[in-house]
């Protein structure tokens, strides 16, 4: 992560949702918990990880889950995602460590 560090938007936290809800039974009920983002991001399609607590069609999977997406900026803020991994259980480390090779951590999601 940069030195400065921002909340997302509700906006951008909307583009986000919406991405993350492909991997959901029933996104409306879920509950996200959000990380910061770069102030200035290394590039204008950052990675954005974090977690969110809902069902999954993949049963071992639900509940606590953490995520990866790919994101598109357009002038610093994120206009577009798109679902890379989402995953809880024992998988859930999985995705912490494909976080953590982009300097990002879901675990500091609140």
């Amino acid at each position: 992560m940069s030195v400065a560090d921002r909340d997302l938007t509700p906006d951008e936290k909307k583009v986000i949702m919406h991405a993350i809800s492909s991997g959901l039974t029933s996104p409306a009920t879920a509950k996200y918990h959000w990380t910061k983002f770069p102030t200035v991001p290394e590039s204008d399609q950052p990675a954005y990880c974090a977690t969110v607590d809902g069902p999954s069609p993949h049963g071992a999977y639900s509940g606590h889950q953490a995520y990866i997406v790919d994101t598109k900026l357009t002038g610093g803020h994120i206009t577009s995602a798109a679902l890379g991994i989402l995953a809880g259980g024992s998988d859930f480390k999985l995705i912490v460590d494909q976080c953590a090779t982009h300097g990002l951590d879901p675990r500091k999601a609140s």
